[in-house]
């Protein structure tokens, strides 16, 4: 590392320079003036003319020729120092403007490079396109791999983006990994920039190897546009982030250009995310219950939970507008875990025959210490494990099997019951259901409601309740609607169901009426109820 001379070392370093110019004209002055009748001395003598030098004067022009070459030998050494420092503060610069483990262009040269390569692209009647690349699932890299295979990633990431731009493009990496390249085009050309996005986002869906194991992320890539000098480096970035963003809501690993209407949605979800960390220390996120009941016989045996977001601004949010949100900023474990526990806590007064049924993000299945987590919460609640039964989707197994084996394992051994949630919806094989320890599979809704209008729905679910039968995993129907479903579904064996027909997900008090009137609450109260009403629950119960 180049250390910066201080004042002192400079000035000395000057008084050096000068003195040895000095030296150096002064020995040339006296050359000039001994030199020439020395040598003419000096060639008399050899040539037999003369008696030869005077011995001062020779003196004299040994003394100048030695000034001479001390002169050249620290003009050499001052260039050597010129050159040496130049080659530092070049190498420095290439540092503060680099990135170290790519070789791009870091954020703050980005910004500088990129507002000067627009100027000059618009000068000349061109239009400069913005790419900002993010990696999907980067960070479950980072987790299951370790930041060794996460680097070897961000190489080979910007390795395929090299190969893939044209060399003039100018290439950085923001940080984390968010990479950003900028070309400047004819506004004519347009759909090239489109062909070089879509060749990006496939170079970037490859697997890239380490260490013997297969590491697949894919990209989201949004692209942002100027077309005048106007346009600031800030902007484009934002404009591309926002477009990137939408593309990762519209399923990932695609480009998109940035519209205005963008802008609106992306402030949307802020407002939500900022509401979600607001709202979980106040509590605003509840949860709710939907029954499940023995399709042959119409008794209530558990519910599963559904979480619903109490806003006091806004009223009551369904899980669909949040929840996404709350996966992609990474705050799911902590939002599902504390209406777990909410849910737990209401739970305990219910009669040991009815069963809590939680749904898992399979963001959670990628945190090596869910079980341990939830295992926690089961012990300070003091919930029992029996009573409980995690849902685990079916495009969960896929991230990481060992990770998700290891995790439902642990929970099995505890006691918690385990359901294969949205069986039929993603790519599970029989193998994965031999693997893992499920106890129950749960069919779509999807399946459900195409069943009576479609033969193919139909055999897909006959198909599900068979494979249940010969694996002995009872099977629960999601989305029975109506009687007739629920007769047809009773005729193929399915053992339970769910359904707006046997109730629709109804509040914590909603429910405990509920199991109150079927005289299945443990602790015969209602949360908050008047004294008369409480005593005349102990009396039903």
């Amino acid at each position: 590392m180049m250390v910066e001379p201080k004042p002192r070392d400079r000035s000395e370093t000057a008084r050096r320079d000068i003195l040895a110019g000095g030296i150096v004209v002064a020995g040339i002055l006296l050359f000039i003036g001994t030199g020439g009748s020395v040598m003419q001395s000096a060639v008399q003598l050899l040539i037999g003319i003369g008696g030869g030098p005077d011995r001062v004067l020779s003196v004299a022009l040994i003394l100048n020729v030695a000034l001479i070459l001390f002169g050249w030998r620290r003009y050499e050494d001052l260039n050597r120092e010129i050159r040496e420092r130049t080659e530092a503060e070049q190498r420095a610069r290439y540092l503060a403007d680099t990135d170290p483990l790519t070789g791009f262009l870091n954020r703050r040269a980005l910004l500088a490079r990129g507002q000067r390569l627009i100027a000059e692209a618009t000068a000349d009647r061109r239009h400069v396109a913005l790419f900002l690349l993010d990696l999907d699932h980067f960070k479950t890299v980072n987790d299951i791999h370790g930041h060794a295979a996460g680097d070897r990633v961000l190489q080979v990431a910007a390795e395929r983006i090299t190969a893939v731009l044209p060399p003039n493009a100018t290439k950085a990496r923001l940080g984390g990994d968010e990479f950003v390249a900028m070309l400047p085009f004819d506004p004519a050309a347009r759909a090239n920039i489109d062909a070089l996005a879509a060749a990006l986002v496939a170079a970037l869906d490859d697997k890239v190897a380490h260490d013997s194991q297969q590491i697949r992320v894919g990209a989201s890539l949004g692209i942002a546009l100027a077309t005048d000098a106007s346009m600031t480096m800030e902007t484009m970035v934002r404009q591309a982030d926002i477009a990137m963003y939408h593309g990762k809501d519209e399923g990932r690993n695609r480009h998109i250009w940035f519209e205005q209407g963008m802008e609106m949605a992306v402030q949307v979800r802020n407002q939500i995310e900022t509401g979600i960390r607001d709202g979980m220390p106040r509590g605003e996120f509840i949860p709710y219950f939907e029954p499940q009941v023995d399709i042959a016989t119409g008794r209530l045996v558990g519910f599963e939970m559904l979480m619903r977001w109490e806003s006091p601004e806004y009223g009551l949010i369904p899980p669909e507008r949040f929840i996404p949100v709350a996966e992609e900023s990474g705050l799911i474990g902590e939002l599902s875990l504390q209406v777990i526990g909410r849910a737990m806590e209401i739970a305990k007064s219910w009669d040991p025959s009815i069963i809590l049924a939680v749904n898992i993000s399979p963001q959670q299945l990628k945190d090596p210490w869910f079980s341990q987590k939830l295992t926690k919460l089961l012990v300070e609640v003091g919930f029992p494990a029996s009573q409980l039964e995690v849902e685990i989707t079916e495009s969960s197994l896929f991230e990481n099997l060992p990770l998700v084996r290891s995790i439902v394992t642990s929970l099995k051994n505890q006691g918690v019951s385990l359901s294969l949630d949205d069986f039929g919806t993603g790519y599970s094989s029989l193998s994965h259901l031999r693997a893992l320890p499920f106890d129950r599979i749960k069919i779509d809704r999807s399946f459900i409601a195409a069943m009576r209008g479609s033969a193919d729905a139909q055999a897909i679910v006959v198909a599900i309740v068979r494979l249940g039968e010969s694996l002995a995993m009872p099977i629960t129907a999601e989305g029975v609607e109506d009687e007739a479903t629920a007769t047809e579904l009773t005729r193929l064996g399915c053992s339970k169901g769910q359904g707006w027909y046997y109730g629709r997900a109804a509040s914590a008090e909603d429910t405990a009426r509920l199991l109150a009137d079927r005289s299945l609450l443990r602790a015969a109260m209602l949360p908050d109820a008047p004294p008369d009403e409480e005593e005349e629950l102990r009396k039903r119960a």
